[in-house]
């Protein structure tokens, strides 16, 4: 019974944060998509840190909010697939806050730059796309993540118990 308890607890924790993303992509549209953006929902890739229910969370939050922001096919795929890298890395890099965001931020600069040129065709170079897709991550990540992250920390027993 305790195994389909802690189940159902992760479960429901992964449909939170999937829910918490999209909510905050579609909120957030303008800034969310588009050749320069700031998403928002991003500051969500810190839950790593916290629950391994973050990782199908913010996979399955990124996709269906890129479903919902109207992103061709190759967006919803690979613009996931980056989401669901950085959540796994910063999973692995738990034992070390400030290590966490960083695998999202990595996975999405090597990845949206190429979803945004041959997915969407836009005509800017690889490295100037990599760059303003780094300036948002940071901000999404690093900055709004690290701050969630210190409002999270002193209820991170009550709100995310490890089993």
């Amino acid at each position: 019974m305790k195994k389909a308890n802690d189940r159902t607890l992760r479960l429901a924790q992964a449909a939170m944060i999937a829910a918490a993303y999209v909510a905050l992509a579609m909120i957030f549209a303008p800034i969310s998509f588009g050749a320069i953006q700031v998403r928002i929902a991003e500051a969500l890739t810190i839950l790593p840190l916290f629950t391994n229910a973050a990782i199908p969370g913010l996979f399955v939050g990124c996709l269906i909010a890129n479903l919902l922001g109207g992103g061709v096919i190759i967006d919803v795929i690979f613009g996931s697939i980056a989401t669901l890298i950085g959540a796994i890395g910063g999973y692995m890099l738990r034992g070390n806050r400030w290590l966490v965001p960083l695998p999202a931020i990595i996975s999405n600069v090597i990845i949206v730059p190429l979803v945004l040129k041959y997915g969407y065709g836009f005509d800017m170079p690889l490295v100037l796309s990599a760059l303003y897709i780094l300036a948002g991550e940071v901000v999404g990540c690093y900055v709004l993540g690290e701050l969630l992250a210190s409002v999270l920390m002193p209820h991170k027993n009550i709100m995310f118990k490890e089993k």
